[in-house]
């Protein structure tokens, strides 16, 4: 799900139905299997998840390394990646079919921090930069993160929750050196907003439980959760 901000001066809409994962184990993992499970998720959403995807990974060398595509994921060649201990995907829904350019995939990254939503908002009035919603939010959350992502996540979609005249759904994934930190909330569509997550020899985040998989629970609304 992805989320779209026309920004004018002070006013914009968001909206991204997209689909999120995020897996961290304290083993390497094969990217593949996931992200075929992931694909497989997307191709069957409700709402259509066609519009690119991407990912990015920890490389034990290199840090982060990111991929986007601007085909659907499900069309994708998995076997391309290799292993990793923490992944992070999005597959994208643009708002009526607009600004679909592989720049505006997400993961986005600032450098620290990696970032994925999906979501939908109307009447927003913060000011704040960026090419699509997703990302205004992003950089709006960025403001108050002076070392403390979750104190910083907390308050930015407070913030935003206030200022916004109708929130369907606003789930937020960042991850960096603290952790994994998870924002959920939403006011319609709860089968389709409520993220999932799995835990055992890796911790899975994901939009939906796998297909045929069973024993995930699932995060809680109007919560924030950290790993």
């Amino acid at each position: 799900m992805e989320v779209i901000l026309k920004y004018s001066i002070f006013n914009f809409q968001s909206y991204t139905v997209c689909r999120l994962l995020t897996i961290k184990s304290e083993i390497p993992f094969a990217i593949a299997p996931h992200l075929k499970q992931f694909a497989e998720i997307a191709e069957n959403s409700k709402e259509y998840q066609g519009h690119g995807w991407g990912c990015a990974y920890l490389d034990a060398s290199s840090g982060w390394k990111f991929y986007r595509n601007i085909n659907p994921v499900w069309q994708d060649d998995f076997n391309q990646f290799d292993e990793t201990r923490l992944l992070v995907a999005h597959a994208r829904s643009a708002f009526e079919d607009k600004d679909i350019v592989v720049e505006n995939n997400m993961p986005f990254f600032d450098g620290r921090t990696v970032y994925i939503f999906n979501g939908e908002l109307r009447g927003v009035k913060i000011r704040e930069q960026g090419r699509i919603g997703a990302e205004k939010i992003f950089n709006y959350i960025r403001r108050f993160d002076q070392g403390d992502t979750r104190q910083a996540l907390v308050k930015a979609v407070g913030i935003i929750r206030k200022r916004t005249r109708y929130i369907r759904g606003m789930n937020i994934i960042m991850v960096n050196d603290q952790g994994i930190f998870v924002s959920s909330y939403f006011t319609e569509g709860k089968d389709y907003f409520t993220l999932r997550y799995r835990e055992g020899r890796e911790l899975v985040i994901c939009s939906a439980p796998y297909p045929g998989q069973k024993n995930w629970q699932k995060i809680a609304n109007d919560s924030v959760r950290v790993w």
